[in-house]
């Protein structure tokens, strides 16, 4: 294998082009829209500059071991700074709960809240960093292939202080009884996409990188990551080709041997596919070399979707944090219309994120950038009025909240949702995470990330190991690129 063709532009794509490229390969990177990134680009308007997608900026170390990998650091690229408070918590009685970045400080709100908590706080973030340390250590740089890669003396030793059969609602409820601190808890696991109770309590090790590793946000934005990202991998020599959607592949003894983008034909030895995973397999290649069927994917259990809003207002307004959850209604019920009735929410949990309060470069002076968040079920129909009609919900809401009706200071306002997720990322029921991290799907219980049945065809992502999130996907990328090298430092042995 000399040349490999990697199809998306996103963590997962510019991080496997990079590595390969390291490691002596001609490397070809398409990507399907006008910029890299994935979720993860920007855009531009009436002076404001958008993050379209992630927005939470966790486990700092990850970014920095990648950057490393090319003899850079974090600040070559990115003026990174840790947020304080963290967010910010506005729940149904009116109360805020701020979460500060200094720890003792924390203790000292878990204690006001619920006496005893502070040290109940201590031993679940111990449990949390030994997770951490075994997840990054034994688990996510793993090709997941098989089982066997996970039997280790220490994952024997520890196999009940890692909880894998414990839910993520149970552990926390065993410690804190108050329901603030619970939802606080909770919240991390919606990232990885599934019910706090569908969730194995491995996954504490959010809590841990959430408290302890700190909530950070790079200077311009999120976007300025996969920036750096393609600049790495430029420097490499990777070919990036922008506005080439992949269209089709030629396949010749189970291998494919080129990739068309209907505007140019790419020979290739190998291909890493970062692409949406059903996608890639029902619309790139015959049904033959499929290596899982329609019943095999409607029976995975999907991260959500999301609405999402870009809001530019024509003023400062105040009560507002970088980060905002407003858990000021019922959890429960929300979590239901996402997982188990897969209906529009009525009176939905949210998320505002303000830049603009950290950032004077996402706005122009005098103005505020928002990005409003609703978890959605992935495969909702999607329509424009249900769309109108949950913003309404949401001006009204924070207006109760903050005290500010923003609806006259609107200068710019753009909707994203299911069906934009479907054209924009060719993401399968138009989901916004990739999978649930359910304890059925997790590790070597996920899509593969090799083919079944083409030799050189590779996959990375979310909709694979490790999973979703920002940084799971880069170390996806890393995965797969190191394992395709392994395949062909075999072949070449034998």
């Amino acid at each position: 294998m000399k040349s490999v063709v990697v199809i998306g532009g996103g963590f997962a794509g510019l991080s496997a082009a990079c590595f390969l490229a390291r490691g002596g390969f001609n490397v070809t990177l398409l990507e399907k829209n006008d910029s890299t990134g994935g979720r993860c680009r920007s855009f531009k308007a009436k002076g404001f500059v958008f993050d379209m997608g992630p927005s939470w900026y966790w486990m700092p170390d990850v970014f920095e071991r990648f950057y490393q990998s090319f003899n850079y650091t974090t600040s070559d690229f990115y003026d990174l700074v840790r947020l304080d408070p963290s967010y910010q918590v506005f729940f149904e009685d009116g109360d805020i709960l701020s979460i500060p970045a200094n720890y003792e400080q924390l203790r000292e709100v878990f204690e006001r809240y619920e006496p005893g908590s502070a040290e109940q706080l201590d031993k679940f973030l111990e449990d949390g960093a030994y997770k951490y340390d075994v997840g990054m250590r034994e688990f996510v740089h793993k090709p997941s292939l098989s089982i066997s890669e996970f039997v280790s003396w220490r994952i024997i030793r520890d196999f009940f202080r890692l909880d894998l059969l414990k839910s993520i609602s149970k552990e926390i409820r065993g410690k804190f009884k108050n329901p603030k601190l619970i939802k606080l808890l909770e919240f991390p696991v919606l990232f990885l996409g599934a019910k706090p109770q569908d969730t194995p309590a491995l996954y504490s090790l959010m809590n841990f990188a959430d408290i302890k590793l700190g909530t950070w946000y790079p200077q311009k934005g999120m976007a300025e990551v996969p920036r750096a990202m393609t600049t790495i991998a430029e420097s490499l020599g990777v070919k990036i080709h922008l506005e080439e959607p992949v269209v089709s592949m030629s396949i010749l003894d189970k291998k494919i041997t080129e990739v068309s983008t209907g505007k140019a034909v790419y020979k290739a030895d190998a291909v890493i596919s970062t692409a949406d995973y059903y996608h890639t397999e029902t619309s790139l290649l015959p049904a033959k070399f499929r290596s899982y069927s329609d019943k095999y994917w409607d029976k995975r259990t999907m991260a959500p979707s999301s609405l999402l809003f870009y809001v530019g207002l024509d003023c400062k307004i105040d009560g507002l944090e970088h980060h905002n959850l407003f858990f000021d209604t019922d959890f429960d019920q929300h979590a239901e219309q996402i997982y188990d009735r897969a209906e529009w929410p009525g009176q939905p949990l949210f998320y505002v994120c303000c830049p603009s309060k950290t950032d004077p470069t996402v706005a122009p002076a005098g103005k505020e950038n928002l990005f409003l968040l609703i978890p959605l079920a992935a495969g909702l129909k999607d329509e424009m009025k249900e769309r109108a009609s949950l913003f309404d919900i949401l001006v009204r809401r924070l207006k109760k909240r903050i005290g500010v009706d923003i609806t006259a200071h609107i200068e710019y306002k753009r909707s994203f949702c299911v069906d934009d997720f479907k054209s924009v990322y060719n993401s399968f029921k138009g989901n916004a995470y990739g999978l649930a991290n359910t304890l059925k799907q997790t590790a070597f219980l996920k899509p593969k990330l090799r083919s079944k049945k083409i030799e050189n065809l590779f996959f990375a992502g979310q909709l694979t190991t490790p999973g979703p999130g920002v940084p799971p996907s880069l170390i996806s990328g890393e995965v797969a690129a190191k394992f395709l090298m392994s395949q062909n430092q075999s072949k070449n042995v034998s």
